[in-house]
């Protein structure tokens, strides 16, 4: 028990001194996130808007795949990744692996379903909400997404943070493509596993604090935007 406390109190002084290894590998995981998920949005909510509004044979099972996508292995996303990746790899040529950049990719891949599966589902009920008024003013389909998705902007940020908080808590794929290379591509997750194998239990601590304050505050925000749309959605009604 004292052990633990000790520990437990090292991890705090870590955090609260700025220790400059355990700041660098959050900011790290950070970076990689945010950038992942912007990629995924850009990819994923036109995407799912799309889908939301268009019909044509087959529609029905790209959503089913679409919503199966969103429980993708980490490890296997990982694999298919280094594959594209590795020198051997279609991709090799471009010396990506065990970068931050393949990183990005590997979670791009694992959140773009996420974004593109909750944008579809928002999107479709204002397209339903709104489908007299659109046609009345003579809009398309396809051009009433732009419409659709600034209407529904509040509800798709937290979409965004659904897909940061998968981002930010990956740890199969980022391990496989990464490398958990010291400085250069450990991130939180992959940090909290190694110094546990190691035994330096203070570093996974004050790291998985951290990670679960993340959680936290991200959860916190979904919470809150959700009701100020219910708020804003009964002030239209």
């Amino acid at each position: 028990m004292q052990g633990f406390a000790s520990e437990f109190a090292t991890a705090t002084t870590l955090i609260l001194t700025g220790d400059p290894e355990l700041w660098s590998i959050v900011l790290l995981s950070m970076r990689v996130s945010v950038f992942a998920v912007l990629i995924s949005a850009v990819i994923g909510m036109p995407i799912g808007a799309a889908l939301a509004v268009a019909r044509f044979p087959g529609r029905r099972a790209t959503i089913v795949l679409m919503n199966a996508l969103m429980g993708l292995p980490p490890v296997v996303v990982g694999l298919l990744v280094y594959l594209m990746l590795s020198r051997s790899g279609p991709l090799g040529v471009l010396e990506l692996l065990y970068t931050p950049t393949a990183m990005i990719i590997a979670q791009v891949v694992l959140v773009t379903p996420i974004i593109a599966a909750l944008t579809r589902q928002v999107v479709e009920l204002l397209a339903e909400e709104y489908a007299e008024q659109l046609r009345s003013l003579g809009v398309s389909r396809l051009a009433s997404v732009p419409v659709l998705l600034w209407d529904a902007r509040l509800a798709l940020v937290t979409a965004l943070l659904a897909g940061f908080g998968r981002a930010i808590a990956e740890v199969g794929a980022v391990i496989i493509v990464g490398g958990n290379i010291n400085h250069v591509t450990r991130v939180m997750t992959t940090t909290i596993a190694l110094e546990t194998s190691r035994g330096n239990l203070a570093l996974a601590l004050a790291l998985g604090a951290i990670l679960i304050g993340i959680a936290v505050a991200v959860n916190a925000l979904v919470s809150a935007l959700s009701l100020r749309a219910e708020q804003e959605g009964l002030r239209h009604a």
